[in-house]
């Protein structure tokens, strides 16, 4: 990349696979580093505090919200999320990418705020694969993933606002093409690229 360092923002609906995505990249380059965000939803089975998120209360999240700790915050599923701006600052500092997986919401005030970031959508190859993925992972109940299936054609109808967009198909193709973009070896990726553009649409159909 041109720039010596960058912010990446990584926005994907529920269930498309991003954490998995950006987990695989961060594994294959050692300049990029994940910036952990802010919840105060509660642990799924497995993560851990501090690893995947740090997870406070409501009190302590809207303290740090009033001390402008945060460069974005949005509330998903009735849970609070923000990124915090003090870390983002520390790994650009270190010569490192810094990677925000947030949702668009986030992603559209992290915009205003840095301008200068790159933002990247990820989709599920369709609708039905995404409701198999979402009822696969066991994790919520018929009535969660009901609802999240509603939010997720909500949050993939934001995909135009973002600099690239994949469609992960197949998780192989998917990493090669979101590790491309980030060693700029990647245009067709581009919300831009009318050929992309048409593929999207049939998704949202």
């Amino acid at each position: 990349m041109n720039n010596p360092t960058n912010l990446f923002v990584i926005s994907a609906p529920s269930g498309a696979g991003k954490t998995t995505l950006v987990k695989k990249l961060i594994s294959r380059n050692n300049k990029l580093k994940y910036s952990v965000s802010y919840t105060t939803r509660t642990p799924r089975k497995n993560e851990i505090h501090g690893r995947d998120y740090f997870f406070v209360s409501m009190n302590t999240f809207n303290d740090l919200k009033n001390k402008k700790a945060f460069i974005e915050y949005a509330n998903v599923f009735e849970n609070l999320y923000a990124t915090s701006r003090e870390q983002v600052q520390n790994i650009l500092n270190k010569n490192q990418h810094a990677i925000l997986e947030i949702d668009w919401q986030g992603a559209q005030q992290v915009r205003k705020s840095m301008p200068q970031c790159i933002s990247i959508f990820i989709l599920p190859p369709s609708q039905r694969a995404l409701r198999e993925r979402l009822t696969n992972r066991a994790t919520d109940t018929k009535e969660i993933i009901e609802k999240r299936l509603k939010e997720a054609l909500d949050d993939m109808s934001h995909w135009n606002e973002f600099d690239y967009c994949i469609i992960n198909d197949e998780f192989n193709i998917a990493a090669n093409e979101l590790a491309a973009i980030f060693s700029a070896e990647n245009n067709h990726n581009s919300t831009k690229n009318p050929v992309l553009i048409k593929k999207i649409k049939k998704i949202l159909v």
